[in-house]
């Protein structure tokens, strides 16, 4: 039996993508992270912002963050539905787990969903 483990997320979607279907993008990211085991305690919607660098030819990406706990086996299947999303150019797992680490992960936590609210 594993332990549940605290995780950040960000995932970074196609500009191109509507308001619609950008919603639709974040909830079926949100239900895969639920149909895995996993529980969302925050989001953190930063909206659309310039790239670093030019990524499959767009300039610009839609951010969003979510803050979740999760087993582990879980977090395979959502990289795995991540990878085969045409709509998310890029992502990544950040895996919380002294204490330290926690005591952040919460304080990050509240604080996206302070500005949610």
């Amino acid at each position: 039996m594993t332990r549940i483990k605290h995780y950040e997320t960000m995932f970074i979607l196609k500009p191109t993508l509507t308001e619609e279907e950008t919603k639709a993008q974040i909830d079926l990211v949100k239900a895969t992270i639920e149909k895995n085991g996993g529980e969302i305690v925050s989001c953190d919607d930063m909206g659309t912002k310039q790239l670093a660098y030019e990524i499959e030819k767009h300039k610009r990406g839609y951010y969003f963050v979510i803050y979740f706990k999760c087993q582990t086996d879980g977090i395979f299947e959502i990289e795995r539905n991540y990878r085969i999303n045409e709509n998310i150019i890029r992502f990544i797992f950040i895996k919380y787990e002294s204490k330290k680490e926690v005591v952040a992960w919460t304080k990050m936590s509240d604080e996206a969903a302070k500005k949610a609210n």
